[in-house]
């Protein structure tokens, strides 16, 4: 618990932090509960709330009302090289896992970060906290690494297993759980996302009664191919489709405050929602109030790697709240480690910025460029204009439209600045 300690805060530059302790929010209170929810191939273009056409999401749309929804928040245009920034708040450029690794055939590599990279959740288990994560962990094959989550700084969890006994499993119906090291039984005819749902409230009241304060990763399963019935449309009878999967997810999460809500713990809970990469493209139409969203998941674009993400804190921050700030995956490192106040590890590599005086008291970010990365390719965006690994130059100033451009065509103040953002690219890691 928090002891009253007085902390330094450490004002987090874009991509030079060095180790030290952050300052606790309230030196007279405990540190609040976290609850991080991150959905899985959903890009912001899906929101209501994003002005997202086609798709009803009213429980996320309420959470943005309720608290602060950012407008320009972007990470990698596929799940690894996002989820690895976020959990090491490092640009794909410096963690180097730019491609999904392949635990679903059973890979025996596994991120290191026992020794080689930091983990947030390390940093929050020292500060207190119990730590639980849920969901898909692709980050290496549970049966060679059993230890792997406890490696990464999380004390229980309930992840699917994707490789079990040479093949690989299911995530969503009939579901192979992996519970604190035991594949859990009895989830014949079980739909593994209300599963892993029920979980994170287990987990909640559990620390709620040990008067401990909680984080929990709530990696969503949905609405991640392939497409498959949920409970709703078996119930309704209904085509299962992606847009019915993301209904449903939107379902969970509003379970999820609700159970937050219930317990009388919102105000000392902040809620924080993401999107991994963009939306996977098959067959999807996805138009915006501002027009069509082209790309998605696996390109470098604005549909690949622009993302929801939504924080709710009652009591600390304004509801109804639309910053336009530009903001990476990787500030969520340091974010959580302010809220709790955990200390930053000693002389990690860290890429972001605390978000806590955005949220709490309305200041500037700061950021000047986001980074994203696929396949050892990355993009620099500064949100009027990107710049691939390629060299390539997209003036993205009327988003959703992109347009690839020449030197020829940009004045020489713009040609300036990207040869700013070209310099930065070169100089990463």
């Amino acid at each position: 618990m928090f002891d009253g300690r007085g902390w330094i805060c450490v004002l987090l530059l874009l991509g030079f932090l060095s180790g030290g302790v952050i300052h606790a929010l309230d030196e007279d209170s405990n540190p609040p509960n976290i609850l991080f929810i991150v959905a899985d191939d959903l890009g912001y273009e899906k929101l209501g709330c994003y002005g997202g056409l086609g798709t009803k999401t009213p429980n996320l749309n309420h959470l943005a009302r309720e608290g602060a929804r950012f407008a320009r928040a972007y990470g990698s245009p596929v799940c690894t090289p996002t989820r690895m920034s976020v959990y090491t708040g490092q640009y794909p450029t410096r963690h180097g896992y730019t491609s999904v690794l392949p635990v679903h055939n059973g890979t025996k590599e596994a991120v290191d970060f026992k020794e080689r990279f930091p983990s947030y959740a390390k940093q929050l288990r020292e500060a207190g906290y119990l730590t639980s994560v849920t969901g898909k962990w692709q980050l290496a094959t549970l049966e060679l690494h059993p230890y792997h989550l406890k490696d990464a700084g999380f004390d229980s969890w309930c992840v699917w297993q994707i490789w079990k006994e040479g093949a690989k499993t299911t995530r969503y119906w009939d579901p192979c759980l992996n519970e604190d090291g035991k594949i859990r039984k009895g989830l014949t005819e079980r739909f593994g996302p209300d599963v892993m749902a029920r979980y994170v409230i287990k987990q909640m009241k559990a620390a709620v009664e040990a008067g401990k304060p909680f984080f929990i990763h709530h990696n969503m399963l949905l609405p991640h191919e392939p497409i498959v019935e949920t409970p709703q449309t078996r119930r309704l009878g209904r085509e299962a489709s992606l847009t019915e999967m993301i209904r449903y997810m939107d379902r969970i999460i509003g379970g999820l405050v609700t159970a937050v809500d219930d317990m009388g713990i919102a105000e000392d809970t902040c809620i924080v929602f993401l999107g991994d990469n963009g939306t996977d493209t098959v067959g999807q139409v996805r138009t915006t109030r501002a027009g069509l969203v082209r790309g998605g998941k696996r390109t470098l674009n604005e549909g690949g790697t622009h993302l929801p993400l939504i924080v709710r804190w009652p009591g600390r921050i304004e509801a109804g709240t639309v910053r336009r700030d530009l903001v990476d995956v990787v500030d969520l490192f340091p974010t959580f480690c302010e809220i709790a106040g955990a200390k930053l590890p000693e002389e990690a590599d860290l890429d972001g910025v605390s978000l806590v005086p955005c949220l709490l008291r309305g200041e500037a970010v700061g950021r000047k460029v986001t980074v994203a990365g696929f396949r050892k390719k990355f993009s620099v965006f500064s949100g009027s204009w990107r710049v691939n690994s390629a060299g390539v130059i997209i003036d993205a100033r009327d988003l959703p439209r992109e347009k690839i451009v020449s030197d020829e065509e940009l004045s020489a103040g713009v040609r300036r600045s990207i040869g700013k953002m070209k310099q930065h690219l070169e100089m990463l890691p």
